[in-house]
């Protein structure tokens, strides 16, 4: 996905380290724009995304996959307890801009959202636990977990190649810009 700025340093630098908060927010915006392209992506390819309660829930699909794609590359970089901090925080911070830009859309303020989506992300999380593999070069079955997920909410005349989409051009094209980011944030120790 060329285009997508990523934030790999901070403006100011001090003594203090950045915690997992400010981490999380710095990835959220990242995971915003990459979903946010991603579903521009498929509108353009003539996916029917017509209605916002698609376009919602593609996004929360999207994010919940990037999400799960940043724990695992953290894995092995920080100890446990930043890490559950760190995703625990990034979850909360995209179902905090979903709802945001889902009030935004539907001009209902004071619905609650943040619930059901962190309800949502917890369930496909649970999922993606089932698979095994290299996040930086996830295999085909967590990609096409992804895209059966994307699926069901689809058009039946979208369903037939709406996978291709998904495996073949943006599930990968999120790997680029999520790695330079947690390297920059989380480099490899010893390397």
């Amino acid at each position: 996905m060329s285009g997508i700025r990523v934030k790999t340093s901070w403006f100011r630098e001090g003594d203090d380290p950045r915690g997992p908060q400010e981490q999380a927010s710095a990835f959220a915006i990242t995971l915003w724009k990459l979903a946010d392209k991603a579903v521009i992506n498929l509108s353009n390819a003539d996916y029917d995304i017509i209605t916002p309660q698609r376009g919602f829930t593609l996004l929360a699909e999207l994010i919940a996959y990037m999400v799960q794609i940043v724990d695992r590359m953290v894995h092995g970089r920080i100890d446990d307890e930043e890490r559950a901090e760190l995703i625990g925080a990034l979850g909360v911070k995209m179902a905090e801009i979903l709802e945001s830009n889902i009030h935004d859309v539907m001009n209902d303020p004071d619905h609650p959202y943040v619930e059901a989506i962190l309800n949502k992300f917890n369930q496909r999380w649970n999922d993606y636990a089932t698979f095994d593999y290299d996040p930086e070069n996830p295999d085909f079955p967590v990609k096409r977990y992804l895209a059966g997920c994307i699926r069901e909410v689809m058009e039946a005349h979208d369903q037939s190649w709406i996978a291709d989409q998904i495996i073949e051009i943006e599930a990968p094209a999120f790997l680029g810009p999520i790695k330079k980011q947690v390297e920059a944030f989380y480099p490899k120790h010893g390397g």
